[in-house]
């Protein structure tokens, strides 16, 4: 008996302390929203068939205070958020940074955003996104907002309807991560979209193995079917992109000919 009040105790104490840590995650993100110490960064996508610009990818980096002044990646500053209940907060500042950075460029480059569970799930997601769009001055038809199959499984298909209001105000959708879990491709069926945006995975060994290349042939071939373009993350190698091109992929984006870049290094990149 002693043994499990003692085991209760120390989850007790466990939870409590978790608690006391999330609540001082929020608050340092909180300063770190109001002073700029997190930074929109911007991974470059080009068109598969002529290596062209064609935009970029807004991603996230967290120059976080203290000893040895640690820089926390996207994903990881996500994680924390979300422990801290402040991914809406972070999500809608880098939204509106991305788009206030996208207005300077040339006019034909498009911005992607990448859009979490938490904020499909609220009611006024496709109203606030809306109210950025116009208070940054950044045309709604070169945006493109990228969504994940297990964000939607998360909020149970209930943002479909805000996702038609968007794409009728002129924002692209495209569904991110394709090939990484298991996809229902009721989703190609319900949602307004206009592209497949593949996973890293479907592309690591389209060069090499002929199983590899079978799939991202069948992929394309129903994005084509469907009227949807493809685009291909996480290229790395000239392989890669000859079969990508060859197969009739749209855009690509990865480390074979750029990572992400700052705002003021895309900015100049994008003008020549």
């Amino acid at each position: 008996m002693a043994s499990a009040a003692t085991s209760l105790q120390n989850r007790r104490t466990g939870r409590e302390r978790r608690a006391v840590a999330d609540r001082a995650v929020a608050v340092e993100l909180d300063h770190a929203l109001a002073r700029g110490e997190i930074e929109v960064l911007f991974q470059p996508q080009y068109a598969a068939r002529d290596d062209r610009l064609v935009g970029a990818e807004a991603l996230a980096r967290w120059r976080r205070p203290g000893p040895g002044a640690r820089l926390i990646g996207g994903e990881k500053l996500f994680a924390l958020a979300a422990r801290a209940g402040r991914v809406t907060a972070v999500s809608r500042y880098l939204a509106h940074a991305a788009m206030i950075a996208g207005s300077d460029w040339p006019k034909p480059l498009r911005l992607s955003l990448n859009v979490t569970a938490a904020d499909l799930a609220l009611a006024d997601f496709a109203e606030h996104l809306r109210e950025t769009i116009a208070g940054a001055g950044f045309p709604a038809e070169r945006l493109t907002i990228e969504i994940t199959e297990q964000s939607l499984v998360d909020v149970r298909g209930g943002a479909i309807p805000q996702l038609e209001d968007l794409a009728e105000a002129g924002v692209r959708i495209a569904l991110d991560d394709f090939g990484s879990g298991f996809c229902n491709f009721s989703y190609l069926k319900r949602l307004p979209l206009h592209a497949l945006k593949l996973d890293r995975s479907m592309v690591d060994g389209i060069a090499e193995n002929p199983r590899d290349l079978a799939v991202l042939r069948g992929i394309v071939a129903m994005a084509g079917a469907l009227g949807l373009k493809v685009v291909a993350e996480g290229v790395e190698n000239e392989a890669q992109l000859a079969v990508l091109r060859a197969e009739g992929c749209d855009h690509y984006q990865g480390f074979l000919r750029a990572a992400p870049l700052s705002v003021e290094r895309f900015a100049a990149f994008a003008a020549g």
